[in-house]
This record gives structure tokens, sequence and C-alpha cells, in this order.
């Protein structure tokens, strides 16, 4: 059997509220079903078996730590660093220095949203950006990391 995948999912600041927080840009669907779907969506992938591990935080340090943790066993990282994809250097910092690939999700297209919102500092140290497809999203972007990580192994 061959050896499975490990990804770390990261929820970032507020998104325990979708589902209820501005649906109009949210979307409906809660944060414990992106998390259902993504694990239906590993449990199907077909060519090697997939491990999620799914942690939402609204505190910088603490997704920090997350980070960290993985390093010791994550073959990469889907990130919805929300709000501090804006803000923090010291967690594009943290995602840099673990040295896996990581692929940044948002649900809005930030690029149609306030100017603020245009710049990523986590876009910089990411294999790719799916933004804009609400929910799908993150199926979108686990799909490319699962692809990227599998491509790296050879």
């Amino acid at each position: 059997m061959a050896e499975p995948v490990r990804i770390l999912v990261l929820h970032g600041p507020n998104l325990n509220l979708l589902g209820r927080r501005e649906p109009e840009i949210y979307g409906r669907t809660t944060l414990e079903e992106i998390d259902r779907r993504l694990a239906a969506q590993a449990a199907a992938f077909a060519r090697v078996p997939v491990e999620l591990a799914c942690f939402q935080s609204n505190h910088e340090g603490v997704l920090i730590d997350r980070i960290q943790e993985a390093a010791d066993w994550a073959d990469g990282i889907l990130v919805n660093p929300a709000a501090l994809g804006h803000t923090s250097i010291a967690l594009r910092d943290a995602l840099a220095a673990l040295g896996t690939p990581v692929v940044e999700v948002h649900l809005s297209n930030v690029y149609r949203r306030e100017p603020f919102r245009h710049q990523s500092l986590v876009s910089a140290v990411a294999l790719g950006l799916v933004a804009g497809f609400g929910a799908d999203s993150y199926r979108l972007g686990l799909d490319a990391l699962l692809n990227a990580v599998l491509a790296a192994r050879g």
C-alpha cells in the first residue's frame, strides 16, 4: 500500500462563523460542512490514502504553533488564512519555514473586494491560490495540493 499523504487544513480567524457571517460574501456553508466535504474528498482520492487534520483558530499564535507542529508529520498545508493573509508576516514566515507545499484558499474573490484585501503575504510562499469559488475553493485547493505532493514524490 502506498504511503499516505498527510495534509493539515488550517482555517483562520472568523471562519468558525461561516454559514451565518455575511452569507452574501461567504455563502451559507458552515465550516463543519467544509471539513466533512474535504474528508469525503480525501477518502475518495484514488491514487493514495489521504489523512487530513482540520483545525481552526481565531488566534495567530495558535495557528503558527499548529504549523510548526506539522513539520513532524504533514506533507502539505491547505490554508485559508482569512484576514491574517493580508497582515501576518509571522504566519507567512511559519509557512515558509515548514518547507512543505502550501496552497492558499479564500471563499470570496479577494480581488473584487476592498483594496486592502488585494495583497496576500501568504501567496508569496504558496504554490498557488484558489479564491472566489466559495466552499469549492477548498475542494479545488485540496486537489491541487494532493497532486503537487504526489508529483514531488516522483
